[in-house]
């Protein structure tokens, strides 16, 4: 299996984004951004539309087409990031229920679901802590 990596890229957009706004006003194509990450324009479409759905971009048609932030770097939490890229919360249990007249099928589940719980309530705390901003300038370092 291997590991899902939309909230980096996502907040690799949102960095590009401020960066690029720092040197023009003119905004960003999603080509443009798909170099800076090395993958398919269409990837970063997708993604943009979920940043979009959330209010943390917005796109501009036309001539002068593009994406820029529709919030400072500043107000973007990691956790607004994160809420937008994933719906499924961070662990999932078995996809089929396991087996009730096994003790560990019987009770596993909601031992689990405990610790999963505190483990995305954990998560969302600490990604609340850190902005975009931030995570550009720890970057740029």
């Amino acid at each position: 299996m291997s590991a899902n990596s939309r909230m980096t890229v996502a907040v690799h957009i949102l960095s590009y984004l401020v960066l690029v706004s720092r040197k023009r006003s003119d905004p960003v194509t999603s080509r443009q951004i798909a170099q800076s990450v090395r993958t398919n324009p269409v990837v970063i479409r997708r993604l943009l539309g979920l940043l979009r759905k959330r209010g943390l971009v917005r796109s501009q048609r036309g001539a002068n087409a593009g994406w820029r932030l529709a919030r400072s770097p500043k107000a973007i939490s990691l956790l607004d990031v994160y809420s937008a890229v994933h719906e499924d919360p961070l662990f999932g249990l078995h996809a089929s229920p396991p087996n009730p007249q096994c003790p560990i099928g019987r009770g596993l589940p909601s031992t689990l679901r405990k610790v999963y719980g505190t483990l995305e309530a954990d998560l969302r705390r600490q990604l609340a802590r850190t902005s975009v901003d931030e995570v550009l300038a720890r970057t740029l370092d």
